[in-house]
């Protein structure tokens, strides 16, 4: 008789990079894994199992939730962390991708990279014999979506694996692409809201149409706000302009996507007076920071771009769960791949 290897085993050593390189199950067990290490360090009865290993951080892009969770994570196991920025290596200037992961791995137990494109994850992944880690790039964000799904998980009644949620915006991006491929995956209801123009590309709808099949989850792709919204239990939205845009984007992406804002009388068209609001942060809800003051005077807005000052503020609000929960899932990831 065949032994069928147990989940751990299963994980064991292995690189997360997307989403679709994992099954609906190998997902699941990362969440429910990162609800017992959550509840476990609440309860004051964490376990360190990662005691000796040593783990490198690449951040080619900035970062305070990512490098945060990867860091604190990392401690509350016993690990050991060594951050490195664009300056403190020679990745992609003097030395390759896979050069740099071959030297990395004589040297660390793991690898994380927080970046650009999704290609040079994969050339550390081949060049390194030890586990890598995508903190995100411009095509996938798949240690957000744990996130996402624990804090969605936390947030239904019945703790459901499988949400119904809308994505309102450019769903061009990391976010979207990934929350359209994880829904797919799950199970989900799963709607991106927005002028067709900024829908995902179309290799990410047919990997989230053929994932459908397997799991039974319902994938729309729409530009009608009232079809996108109603009846969902959660709504996510993302910045309009990402990282490493021109700053002249703004003003046509801002008049494009302003039917899409995440505002008081969206969330109404829900239906639903339990629905949340997801944020995988920062957000630009007001004026407060330099680019949201740029923006305004660039544009007109006022008050909020992506969501709204009054929603953001509003108790439907649980991105800074999320934001919690990122630590509480890179965790799981590092335990799951490392711990034996």
């Amino acid at each position: 008789m065949e032994v069928v290897p147990s989940m751990p085993d299963v994980l064991e050593n292995r690189d997360f990079l997307k989403e679709i390189d994992f099954t609906r199950d190998e997902l699941q067990h990362l969440i429910d894994l990162a609800a017992e290490l959550k509840a476990a360090k609440r309860s004051g009865t964490e376990e360190q199992q990662l005691s000796g290993r040593s783990i490198a951080l690449i951040f080619e892009k900035s970062s305070t939730r990512t490098r945060c969770a990867f860091e604190v994570a990392a401690y509350d196991q016993g690990a050991h962390v060594t951050y490195l920025d664009p300056t403190s290596s020679q990745i992609g200037h003097k030395e390759s991708a896979a050069d740099t992961a071959r030297v990395l791995a004589r040297m660390f137990d793991a690898i994380e990279f927080r970046g650009k494109a999704q290609a040079t994850i994969e050339e550390l992944a081949s060049g390194a014999d030890v586990p890598v880690y995508n903190g995100l790039t411009d095509e996938w964000h798949p240690t957000q979506m744990l996130a996402d799904f624990l804090t969605m998980q936390e947030h239904t009644a019945s703790h459901a694996a499988a949400p119904s949620y809308c994505f309102l915006g450019d769903g061009r991006f990391n976010m979207g692409r990934s929350l359209l491929v994880m829904g797919a995956i799950m199970g989900s209801d799963v709607r991106i809201c927005a002028p067709q123009s900024l829908w995902p590309d179309a290799e990410a709808q047919a990997i989230a149409r053929e994932r459908a099949e397997e799991s039974g989850a319902v994938i729309t792709l729409t530009e009608d706000l009232d079809e996108g919204l109603r009846g969902v239990d959660f709504v996510h939205t993302d910045v309009w302009v990402s990282m490493g845009e021109p700053t002249e984007v703004w003003e046509s992406r801002v008049r494009e996507l302003m039917p899409y804002q995440v505002n008081a009388a969206a969330l109404a068209r829900t239906g639903n007076s339990a629905t949340k609001f997801m944020h995988c942060l920062p957000a630009y809800h007001d004026e407060s920071t330099l680019v949201g003051r740029d923006v305004a005077a660039l544009t007109g807005v006022t008050g909020g771009l992506e969501v709204t000052d009054e929603v953001f503020k509003s108790s439907a609000t649980i991105a800074f769960d999320q934001a919690e929960n990122r630590l509480h899932t890179i965790k799981a990831l590092m335990v799951a791949t490392l711990a034996r």
